[in-house]
């Protein structure tokens, strides 16, 4: 009876917060961004190279890398030139390429030309706008990390100056720093996340979205040659990570502020990959209830005892946004998970 009064006590919880009726910000509706890359079409209808290009939306990561393998160097940066928006986010394409077509699409876009030059995964300027930007060699590195961010991040958002912590181009840059540059990181704003904090928070079909789009970039870093990486996901992002787990090429799966995981525990994931967990004391996500109810809600908590996530320190981690924050145990502890060296 005890347990029932619980579940009815979060279930109502869940849906204040969802209503914005317990202090919280309304949402605002978004609709995922899915589909092939800009630019599909003409590169579907190019014959330039007497053959069938692969399909950006049904061709494997693989399949990618193979047909670019069987390229010259000037039928490839021919297919940059005629088609950025292609090859610049098509995962299995050779990273060069992606960061040349990238730059290329990015200076021709007033919004975002500042942009350009940078290493550049992934661009696309369509609605709010998805970016991923690598920092460091990850061509060249032994250790690859993606940082997953959640609510509030897309083209124009995801490297704020005055959120140097909370965002993923900020996450990247100290997880890349106290691996003494040993990492490379890719900040993957790479999903359409929910704004505010409303039904799409806390439901998951943007993380199911997401979630595909993920494992494909593992994917597509295995087809290219790069190891295995370790995923940070930041607070609506571990849902992401929570969907994406038994498909996505990963090493470790690592959440901290998180609302849930769509699972219940560790073996409900279907991941081979280590899962980690952090929460700081005075994150306001332990104010979220962590109950299913009739969609709403992401599950258990990962950080608790029963979850069976492994534990990162985060007693000194301050407020929702500040596990990256320098000199703090769960970035200590981050940047020896990423660098394989944390038990």
């Amino acid at each position: 009876m005890r347990r029932f009064k619980r579940t009815l006590v979060a279930a109502a919880l869940a849906t204040a917060v969802v209503a914005g009726t317990a202090g919280w910000a309304s949402g605002t509706a978004q609709q995922a961004m899915a589909g092939p890359p800009p630019g599909t079409s003409a590169w579907l209808a190019d014959r330039s190279l007497g053959r069938p290009l692969p399909d950006p939306d049904r061709s494997t990561p693989a399949e990618v890398a193979a047909f670019f393998r069987g390229l010259d160097a000037a039928q490839r940066h021919r297919l940059v030139r005629r088609h950025p928006g292609v090859v610049g986010n098509v995962d299995g394409v050779p990273v060069a390429l992606r960061y040349e077509a990238n730059t290329l699409s990015a200076s021709r876009d007033g919004r975002y030309a500042h942009l350009a030059g940078r290493r550049l995964l992934a661009f696309d300027p369509r609605g709010r706008g998805l970016v991923a930007e690598v920092f460091g060699d990850l061509e060249r590195s032994r250790h690859v990390a993606v940082v997953v961010p959640g609510s509030d991040i897309d083209a124009g958002s995801y490297d704020r100056a005055r959120s140097p912590y909370g965002t993923p181009a900020g996450m990247a840059r100290q997880l890349r720093a106290a691996t003494g540059g040993r990492t490379a990181v890719i900040a993957w704003a790479g999903y359409t996340t929910p704004v505010g904090v409303g039904v799409a928070a806390a439901t998951g079909g943007l993380a199911e979205a997401g979630a595909e789009r993920l494992a494909r970039l593992t994917d597509g870093l295995t087809a290219t040659g790069a190891p295995a990486p370790s995923l940070f996901c930041h607070s609506y992002g571990s849902v992401v990570c929570g969907l994406a787990a038994a498909e996505a090429k990963a090493k470790d799966v690592v959440v901290f502020g998180s609302p849930g995981m769509r699972a219940q525990n560790v073996a409900e994931l279907g991941t081979t990959a280590r899962v980690w967990a952090a929460k700081a004391p005075a994150d306001w996500i332990s104010k979220v209830p962590k109950v299913t109810l009739l969609g709403l809600g992401h599950g258990a908590d990962p950080a608790a005892e029963s979850f069976g996530a492994r534990r990162v320190p985060a007693d000194d981690a301050r407020g929702h946004d500040g596990y990256f924050a320098p000199g703090t145990s769960s970035l200590r502890a981050f940047a020896a998970i990423a660098q394989g060296v944390a038990a």
